[in-house]
């Protein structure tokens, strides 16, 4: 039979919440009695079970993030950087993946509640999700900060990069350089998705050109790059991409890799007949040829900021804030 937390206190002669108190280290016990504890624990051999401590402190020193994919890498660099700073702040990570699916999404926060996680991180949380109100009910009973998603009049703690900055950049610049036709590529139901389409059409029509959306269904999976080289070439056989439309932007490097397939399979010459700029820098964004041109999220320091402002709020109680990552136009070989 094992050791119980009941076995130690009756060994030193004291009561269970004498030991948790010892074991915990959450409370004041006289030196000679924490002694006659760690004595008995010692002689005992007793390890502590992590949950039986979570009940009685109420802290687990665990927290749960909730990511759409983890196949798009804009998310590992997120929980990287997560994972990173929980662990030098003596926080575990556990990790649940919806698939952009709202309903996916509730059931993994609730899992979470029920695991007696300290905080969740929800990164690029589901619209519906925001907007219902489901995470109001959630942060009246643990803290909760998201990555990106943020909306406006929403009371909710969110750390966000500087996504409107870093899309009008990246559409200035192609501007700049002469593109006035430029095709917009994007994914289904995200809020990410959506302020760079409002960005898009408010700047064509700024410039007196007309608009493109092309639509690749579920943006953050693999699928989506296999996707938006399909619906490239398809568009393709009514607009001739190099010449009526000299330009494409993405919501993300996945959908900017697919386009630049595209053009290979096509025989269009990127960039000297076609550019593309994508959004996130991922890694993936350096290994292809062209190179891609993107805009950098600073994935890292989004996970880094969001643990950091979690922690925070277990310390010392919730409230609402909205922390800013600046983003950066980076421009390599797709692009001219």
């Amino acid at each position: 039979m094992p050791v119980t937390i009941n076995d130690v206190a009756k060994e030193a002669g004291v009561s269970i919440t004498t030991v948790s108190r010892v074991i915990n280290g959450n409370y004041p016990v006289k030196k000679e009695t924490r002694e006659k504890v760690e004595a008995a624990i010692k002689k005992l051999n007793f390890q502590p079970n992590p949950i039986a401590r979570s009940l009685v402190s109420r802290k687990t020193n665990s927290i749960g993030i909730v990511v759409p994919s983890i196949t798009n890498m804009y998310f590992t660099e997120v929980v990287d950087g997560i994972e990173k700073y929980a662990r030098d702040h003596g926080y575990d990570i556990f990790l649940n993946i919806t698939h952009g699916n709202h309903k996916n999404e509730q059931v993994a926060v609730n899992k979470f509640i029920e695991r007696y996680v300290d905080g969740i991180i929800v990164v690029d949380p589901q619209t519906e999700n925001i907007l219902s109100g489901f995470y109001n009910d959630v942060v009246g009973e643990i803290p909760v900060v998201f990555v990106n998603g943020y909306h406006e009049n929403i009371d909710l703690s969110f750390v966000i990069s500087s996504e409107e900055k870093g899309f009008t950049a990246a559409l200035k610049h192609l501007y700049k350089k002469g593109h006035k036709n430029i095709i917009f590529v994007r994914g289904d139901s995200s809020y990410s998705y959506d302020i760079k389409e409002k960005i898009y059409k408010e700047f064509v029509k700024s410039i007196g050109s007309k608009e493109v959306v092309i639509s690749v269904n579920a943006g953050n999976s693999i699928e989506v790059v296999e996707n938006t080289k399909n619906a490239l070439i398809k568009f393709s056989k009514d607009i001739k991409i190099g010449l009526d439309y000299t330009a494409l932007i993405a919501c993300n490097d996945l959908m900017a890799t697919g386009a630049l397939n595209a053009c290979h399979e096509l025989g269009i010459k990127v960039p000297n007949e076609f550019s593309i700029i994508g959004f996130d820098n991922i890694v993936l964004s350096q290994m292809t040829s062209p190179k891609l041109s993107t805009v950098d999220q600073n994935m890292r320091k989004l996970g880094e900021k969001s643990a950091e402002l979690l922690l925070n709020y277990i310390e010392k109680g919730y409230e609402v804030d909205k922390v800013l990552v600046e983003t950066k136009l980076i421009l390599r070989e797709s692009c001219k």
